[in-house]
């Protein structure tokens, strides 16, 4: 699960407070920026967790609906095409995401009041009224698209979910919006025929990914007076103390991974840390990044 990206994106925060804190250890860098990795992977499972509580919730409001309408005889019965959902089913029955979910000390039922408006906004959208008024039975596929199409137009755009989150981890910082696609990902890749034992994302793709985000934390730290001489070489009319900090440490680590991974495009490695000055930086800074007069030229 955890890519380049997430990988680029965890080593510039770690640089970041390598240098805010100037006894700190490079030992101790490198241990955090697994543990920031390791973390990014809970909220993986975590998220996928958050639709098993949503359906806890829907499955508890069709049974009080179904006892108050059994004992007032009023009105139409209660339906419960939303939570016979066979994909939601097979999810909650996952050996690895049941094993999580039962070796965390903190569980989305600890946010019952949160999950609660998120289903209520689930039941206030088109998207389910949309599936409540259907009448044919439904295959395994469209239970799937309903939830992948929930997950995108609802969760991941709830901006109160980004509070909730950042008070559950100091490291979920900044990882949500790449995280999303993994579990979206992941939704889709779910077949009926792998039972609970269905896979998830693995952690890392492979160990090369591993070592891709050790050597760039150390080159970028190691390396620094190197780099950082080759972007004053750079500046013309301009001191390097005007730039500001976080740009700095983005060319650096951009830098960085050119010289150590020559196999990757420089119009990768451009494109990415162009990226990551947007989110960090100023708003001028995804485009001096993007100049890469810094960079030096190939072998």
């Amino acid at each position: 699960m955890i890519n380049r990206e997430l990988i680029r994106l965890k080593v510039v925060q770690q640089v970041y407070v390598y240098y805010m804190n100037c006894d700190r250890k490079l030992d101790t860098a490198e241990k955090d920026l697994f543990m920031s990795l390791s973390k990014s992977y809970d909220l993986y499972l975590y998220m996928l967790g958050l639709m098993l509580e949503l359906n806890r919730l829907a499955e508890r409001s069709y049974s009080t609906a179904l006892s108050r309408y059994q004992r007032l005889k009023e009105g139409e019965a209660p339906s419960s095409r939303f939570i016979d959902n066979k994909f939601i089913a097979q999810l909650a029955s996952n050996e690895q995401l049941r094993d999580f979910i039962d070796n965390q000390k903190k569980t989305w039922a600890d946010e019952e009041d949160y999950v609660r408006r998120l289903l209520q906004r689930i039941f206030d959208s088109d998207i389910y009224a949309d599936w409540m008024s259907g009448s044919e039975p439904t295959t395994y596929d469209d239970d799937r698209n309903l939830w992948r199409q929930l997950y995108q137009k609802l969760i991941a755009e709830d901006e109160e979910l980004d509070s909730i989150l950042e008070e559950r981890s100091l490291y979920w910082n900044d990882d949500r919006f790449i995280v999303d696609t993994f579990v979206l990902k992941t939704i889709k890749r779910f077949d009926p025929a792998a039972g609970a034992r269905q896979t998830l994302l693995p952690e890392y793709h492979d160990e090369e990914d591993r070592e891709f985000a050790r050597r760039l934390l150390r080159a970028t730290v190691l390396g620094c007076d190197s780099y950082r001489q080759l972007i004053q070489q750079s500046l013309r009319n301009w001191d390097m103390t005007r730039l500001a900090f976080m740009d700095l440490l983005i060319m650096q680590t951009a830098i960085a991974e050119v010289l150590t991974f020559s196999q990757i495009p420089i119009v990768v490695t451009i494109n990415e840390y162009v990226e990551i000055a947007k989110m960090y930086s100023t708003p001028k800074s995804g485009a001096y990044v993007h100049a890469r007069q810094y960079l030096p030229a190939p072998d």
